[in-house]
């Protein structure tokens, strides 16, 4: 049921918000409704979760949804309950059920299946994801009852740990690569064993170098004032901790702002020695001015920019 919102004025809002997503809400009406309570003019999620699943969603506002591509490529974890013994269409709570089978496995086996699927493995995607053919979302298709043929695409299994197991329902955690379809590892999962599964819950943990102890539902942002909202999202760098930190004075960082590459080799500042993507600041007041890709000779290529006022020079 769509939620009516009165119209606000809206206003430059800058950074992330750690958003603890509850269960059955979309991932696009949590954006919405927290885009909303921070009057911002401009917001995205950096990928979704399905309603049935909770967790860590980071939601970008402003300048930080340039930068939101790089939580999309990171890898995830997750916590996961598979409940054992029953398939379903869509691979969680949320379908209908399709089998039933009787459960009869040991610890032993749980391991030895759970080890086929650690490292680099092959995966199909379901017929119920977002996935398009034909600029159609597979689920559309699904939907009206047809099968696509889809083909196994390669995906990172990097932690895949035994948690607990109260038969029918095995508890797991999991870290991955991008594009790594849970519910689709719990029906292998499954079908391995020789009782089928569906996934009866999932929660993520972490995004990148984000981590869920440090978000807050949608509930809590509601309860803050209006005003105190915008300081509870984390800086648009918080995004970006994963790559070394370079500081230009008041004349490069003006120069890197207006898009020129700069030879920083024969410059007084400390330069990361390993070449690729770097987190940019103006060293005076700490601004962040973007990002760039360090190359040979200690050349610095800008590569996405901060364009807020306050980070421009003056």
């Amino acid at each position: 049921m769509a939620t009516n919102y009165i119209k606000k004025k809206r206003v430059p809002v800058h950074g992330v918000l750690l958003l603890d997503k509850q269960v059955g809400v979309s991932s696009n009406d949590a954006l919405i409704k927290a885009k909303w309570l921070l009057s911002a003019l401009k917001a995205g999620h950096t990928g979704t979760l399905d309603p049935f699943a909770t967790g860590l969603l980071p939601l970008c506002f402003g300048e930080a949804t340039k930068f939101a591509q790089d939580l999309l490529d990171a890898d995830k974890t997750y916590e996961t309950v598979v409940h054992l013994g029953i398939t379903t269409n869509t691979g969680d709570t949320e379908g209908e059920t399709l089998a039933t089978a009787a459960v009869d496995v040991t610890r032993e086996q749980i391991d030895a299946v759970l080890a086929q699927f650690r490292g680099d493995i092959m995966q199909v995607p379901p017929m119920y994801s977002a996935l398009k053919r034909d600029g159609k979302p597979l689920y559309e298709y699904a939907r009206e009852g047809i099968t696509l043929e889809r083909e196994a695409r390669p995906v990172t299994i990097h932690l895949l740990e035994f948690v607990d197991y109260q038969a029918p329902f095995l508890t797991l955690r999991v870290s991955c690569s991008k594009g790594t379809y849970i519910r689709v590892l719990g029906e292998d999962i499954g079908a391995a064993l020789g009782c089928g599964a569906h996934l009866n819950a999932l929660r993520r943990i972490q995004v990148g170098d984000l981590f869920i102890d440090s978000a807050i539902t949608i509930e809590q942002l509601a309860a803050t004032e209006e005003a105190a909202r915008a300081a509870l999202l984390a800086p648009v760098d918080a995004l970006l901790t994963s790559f070394p930190a370079l500081y230009l004075s008041e004349e490069l960082a003006r120069r890197f702002l207006h898009g020129q590459r700069l030879a920083l080799g024969k410059e007084d500042i400390v330069v990361p020695a390993e070449q690729g993507r770097v987190r940019v600041y103006r060293d005076v007041d700490k601004a962040l001015l973007g990002t760039g890709l360090l190359q040979e000779f200690s050349i610095l290529a800008p590569e996405r920019l901060i364009s807020t006022n306050q980070n421009m020079p003056s």
